[in-house]
């Protein structure tokens, strides 16, 4: 199966409030899927939805190529996910943990499994400490190991680097990476810091203020060739019906206040600067901006006042 996650025109409505609206993405099998926004962007509400915590408003969603509403067990337990900080017993050791986790899946699993998972999450010396003395990066490895404890095909982790010290965060993406490279697993990773997801996904969306900003791939969305240029018109709509029915057409990005956004080498800028005057674009500004960062900074309203539960 070429896609593990399918959703279409997702849209989930808290009262007057619009969490996600209208969003559409593909996570294709082997993605390490990166999903990044500001705190408060949709991202957890999404999550939340794909792993039926909520229901959505409207909108689709297929999983493994089912739809999720109709197969919610069956797809379910093919997944292992950690939404916000992991919920473990803190008196029980990390072996404990795991061990408990592991029948209330249902599923027959050794010791010698159970010790082989806590190997993989770097857990396997402090197997018998007790977790109340463990750090939040180390429950953090806890929690994705209880998630992993099924053999799950697609992994979904929910900020899993919010809170930790460096050596914390770095501990997580060595973990994503080799569940990816080593495990062969699928992985949908949120995360509001750009330079995080940039180290460890295969694939790229932008959302803010629940809409899809930019999707690409992190190679194209990385490069460091490739430039995003804002361009303000006297009449955007002329514009963007000329650009769209020209070479520039696939260069063209989402864009949450509806700008004129494309993103191209940086050496075709001045072949587009005449592009547009060919095509009597009345030109205001043609911005170029040096970095994903910078463009991430300025779409991205990282908005704090919304209600606690929605992210």
């Amino acid at each position: 199966m070429s896609d593990i996650i399918k959703v279409r025109s997702l849209t989930k409505k808290f009262n007057h409030f619009t969490a996600v609206h209208d969003l559409s993405f593909t996570v294709a099998n082997g993605d390490v899927y990166g999903f990044l926004g500001q705190n408060g962007a949709g991202k957890s509400t999404t999550m939340r939805m794909l792993l039926t915590l909520i229901q959505p408003t409207e909108g689709s969603i297929e999983i493994f190529g089912l739809p999720l509403h109709a197969n919610r067990n069956e797809i379910l337990r093919q997944v292992g996910a950690v939404i916000e900080k992991p919920d473990v017993y803190k008196y029980l050791s990390a072996y404990e943990n795991l061990k408990l986790f592991g029948k209330l899946s249902g599923i027959k699993i050794t010791h010698q499994k159970l010790q082989q998972q806590l190997e993989v999450v770097g857990l396997a010396d402090r197997a018998n400490d007790k977790v109340k003395n463990f750090s939040q990066g180390m429950k953090q490895r806890l929690g994705i190991a209880i998630a992993l404890v099924h053999n799950p095909a697609l992994i979904v982790l929910d900020e899993p680097t919010n809170g930790l010290d460096p050596q914390g965060i770095a501990d997580i993406r060595n973990l994503i990476l080799h569940l990816s490279k080593n495990e062969g697993k699928t992985i949908l990773v949120s995360s509001h810091l750009l330079s995080e997801i940039e180290q460890v996904a295969t694939k790229v969306l932008i959302i803010d203020k629940g809409k899809k900003i930019i999707e690409d791939s992190a190679q194209s969305l990385f490069d460091p060739a490739q430039t995003i240029v804002e361009i303000s018109t006297l009449d955007d709509v002329f514009a963007r019906q000329q650009l769209l029915q020209s070479q520039w057409e696939s260069a063209f990005q989402e864009n949450r206040q509806n700008q004129i956004v494309l993103k191209i080498d940086r050496q075709q800028i001045p072949v587009l600067h005449r592009d547009l005057v060919a095509m009597n674009i009345q030109l205001i500004s043609l911005q170029p901006r040096h970095s994903l960062e910078d463009y991430f900074l300025q779409v991205t309203t990282g908005s704090q006042n919304v209600h606690q539960y929605i992210q």
